[in-house]
């Protein structure tokens, strides 16, 4: 079906409100943050001009750069446990097993629950008083292994990407099994008379089909973890001592919690800086996977 320019028209008016919206709502909202950036402001007095001071000091802030680190921590643990994990479940629920599209379901809610409800269920579930985790562990006889897992500063980073990693499995899964069922299946069957095994098919048949859907799904696994904010956010606000402190919570808390708001900005243009160049990053990185599609 063409479109013709008449429709073209009709469709660019019919998008004219919500970019408007867009624009006014989000674009400005984001460069008038930049602005402050460059400002010394309490978001009550009058703003005072300071240069790249708030800069200089980013560039000195352990706090922050210690935020860097836990961002890029999460990053590769969401890398290297929802990527994989995700894979191996959608091999598995590939199969025609009994239960295969209940399980399918199980592992996909957690994505289409609240980011605050998840935060909120293992908050409870890991307070180390009433919480499920450590009653559990005590009624089966290893109370020893109970923990404060959100309380002690050398858990609280493994407990929060753990959950991270729980609540993305099942988008990753979703993805791997579409790429599988894209496989055609003459293919597998063209292998099962040549004689392979389960194994020869998974890594010389489904794992080289599937690379340029594994390269798409880490990309997109590393913008995300980037950005994260909310999860961690409701469960320890960056706390205890700044053990799960993120880029994202350390520019809300030094905006909305000290009032800082011209430091908080400078982080947000920061933070903007560097996601964008990890964004450069995935796209250098899809560029090369569709390159070596086509070269194949």
């Amino acid at each position: 079906m063409y479109i013709t320019s008449k429709n073209k028209n009709y469709i660019a008016i019919g998008l004219l409100p919500a970019l408007l919206f867009y624009l006014v709502l989000v674009v400005y909202p984001i460069i008038r943050s930049f602005f402050y950036g460059f400002y010394d402001w309490n978001g009550l007095s009058a703003p005072i001009y300071i240069g790249l001071q708030n800069f200089k000091e980013i560039l000195t802030d352990g706090v922050f750069w210690y935020s860097f680190k836990n961002n890029i921590f999460i990053v590769v643990a969401s890398v290297f446990g929802q990527v994989p994990i995700g894979l191996i479940l959608a091999i598995i629920l590939n199969r025609k097993l009994k239960g295969a599209r209940f399980f399918r379901s199980v592992f996909f809610i957690p994505m289409i629950l609240s980011t605050v409800v998840i935060g909120l269920l293992w908050t409870t579930m890991l307070n180390s008083q009433t919480g499920l985790v450590n009653t559990l562990l005590q009624s089966i006889g290893l109370g020893a292994l109970a923990q404060d897992w959100l309380g002690d500063p050398r858990l609280a980073m493994y407990t929060v990407s753990g959950v991270v990693i729980w609540q993305f499995i099942g988008f990753y899964m979703i993805i791997f099994l579409a790429a599988l069922q894209n496989i055609p299946v003459d293919i597998m069957e063209a292998a099962e008379i040549d004689g392979a095994n389960e194994a020869q098919k998974l890594f010389r048949i489904t794992l080289p089909m599937m690379w340029t859907t594994i390269k798409t799904a880490v990309v997109l696994c590393i913008a995300g973890s980037m950005r994260s904010f909310d999860l961690v956010f409701v469960m320890t606000q960056g706390g205890p001592a700044h053990a799960t402190e993120l880029m994202a919570t350390y520019m809300y808390n030094k905006t909305f919690s000290v009032y800082k708001y011209g430091y908080g900005s400078a982080i947000s243009l920061v933070i903007f800086i560097i996601s964008f160049s990890f964004i450069l990053f995935s796209q250098k990185l899809m560029g090369r996977s569709k390159a070596d599609e086509g070269g194949e």
